[in-house]
C-alpha cells in the first residue's frame, strides 16, 4: 500500500524543483512523501490565490455583491503558501 502512495506521489515530477530532501530521523518513503506533499500545499495555494482572483474579477460590483469572498480566497491561497513554504525552508535547514 505506502509503495503504491509512494509511486503516485513521485508521478509528480511536474512540480518544478520538487527534490525532497531526506529528514533525519524519518523513514525514505515518509520523507518523500511529506516533501512532495508540501510542494502540492503550495500548488493548492496558488491554486486558491488565482481562482480568488478570479472570483474579484468575475464578482458583482454592486453594493449587494458579497464583495469580501475574493479576498477570503486569496488570504488562504497566501497564507498557504507562506505556511508551506516556511515549513520546506525549516526542514531544508535541518536536512542540510
Amino acid at each position: 500500500m505506502m509503495d503504491m502512495a509512494v509511486e503516485l506521489v513521485t508521478l509528480a515530477d511536474g512540480i518544478p524543483g520538487a527534490k525532497p530532501t531526506e529528514i533525519p530521523g524519518l523513514s525514505g518513503p515518509v520523507s518523500k512523501l511529506f516533501g512532495y506533499g508540501l510542494w502540492l500545499l503550495i500548488l493548492a495555494g496558488a491554486g486558491g490565490t488565482g481562482f480568488g482572483v478570479y472570483k474579484l474579477a468575475v464578482a458583482d460590483k454592486s453594493r449587494h455583491g458579497g464583495g469580501s469572498e475574493p479576498f477570503k480566497w486569496m488570504g488562504g491561497g497566501v497564507a498557504t503558501i507562506l505556511l508551506a513554504g516556511s515549513l520546506i525552508t525549516i526542514l531544508n535547514g535541518i536536512a542540510g
